[in-house]
Formats: C-alpha cells, sequence, structure tokens
C-alpha cells in the first residue's frame, strides 16, 4: 500500500508530469489533492485529476511516476459521476505552470457539488473549509445546482430530491 500524499509529493509529481511532456497541456487537480495544496488537509490517499487538452505523453508519464514516486494517481473528476456545470472551466483556478503544462483546482463549486452529493465525513469538511474561504459561495452553489438538475436523470446512481435536500441543506446552513 501507498503512503499518504503530502503537499511537496504533489508539487514533485508536477514537475516530473510536466518535464516527461512533449507538448501543452492542462491537468486540473480534485478532491484531496486541492485540499492539501489549499492547506485544508495534510495529506491525501491519492492524486486526483482531470486533464485536457491533453500533452502528449502524459499517460506514458503517470504510469511511471506512479511507480517512481510510490503515488497513486488517479483520473477522476466531478463531471464523471454528475453533469458537468456550466461555466467550469473558467472558474478552475489557476495553480501553476510547468514547462508548458498549466495545473489547475478543478472548478470549486464542482467539488463542492460532488462532495456534498458523496457526503463522507471528510468531504463535509472540505465543503466547509470552502465556504469559509469564500471559494464558493453559497447562492452561486444553489444556483448552479439548479443549472444542471434536470440533467441529473442521466446518472441513475444519483436521488435527485436526495441530493437536492444535501446542497440546500448546506445553502441554508450559510446564508
Amino acid at each position: 500500500m501507498r503512503q499518504a500524499v503530502q503537499k511537496e509529493q504533489i508539487e514533485k509529481v508536477f514537475t516530473e508530469l510536466a518535464k516527461r511532456c512533449k507538448s501543452p497541456g492542462r491537468i486540473y487537480v480534485v478532491g484531496g489533492t486541492t485540499a492539501v495544496i489549499s492547506g485544508w488537509r495534510e495529506n491525501t490517499a491519492d492524486i486526483d485529476m482531470k486533464i485536457g487538452p491533453e500533452p502528449k505523453g502524459i499517460f506514458e508519464a503517470i504510469r511511471d511516476l506512479k511507480n517512481e514516486l510510490q503515488v497513486n494517481i488517479e483520473l477522476a473528476s466531478p463531471d464523471d459521476f454528475m453533469p458537468a456545470l456550466p461555466g467550469w472551466e473558467e472558474r478552475s483556478q489557476f495553480i501553476t505552470q510547468v514547462h508548458g503544462v498549466s495545473f489547475y483546482h478543478y472548478d470549486f463549486y464542482a467539488q463542492a457539488l460532488a462532495k456534498i452529493l458523496r457526503a463522507h465525513d471528510r468531504d463535509r469538511e472540505d465543503v466547509q473549509s470552502m465556504l469559509e474561504t469564500g471559494l464558493v459561495n453559497p447562492k452561486e452553489l444553489m444556483r448552479l445546482f439548479v443549472a444542471i438538475e434536470p440533467q441529473l436523470i442521466r446518472y441513475p446512481s444519483i436521488e435527485a430530491r436526495d441530493f437536492r435536500r444535501k446542497v440546500e441543506a448546506i445553502v441554508g446552513r450559510i446564508s
């Protein structure tokens, strides 16, 4: 089993991934990776990311770095299991650029909704941190949820009414 990943290891992964890529591209980090970089947590189990546009050589670099650095790197983002929020790319926050590869936090609103949907204790803590630091505004969170609500029918594992109640509870508690 691999060790928990800390900020220094995430930064090393960014540098090594970018060095090995043969063209520019974007990498959006998600979940625990965002939490560690933002300082809400000390570590995470893995580095979750979405890639696009894909830099040439990225998948070979991921394969090699997982073993070399003994870290879990997963391709996972909120839009893998719920509708993509309109404008998510524009709201994604820039972190750094290394050798032509740009790293971003995947849209905080999408991350917050995905965490509300999943509802693990750590997820609730992360959403609270996003709200407390002003990265997520409760009214905008509700507006974006409403924007994707009609599309939830395409995701059979999501109980739309339950999801709405969870979002309303968060928004109502903060507003």
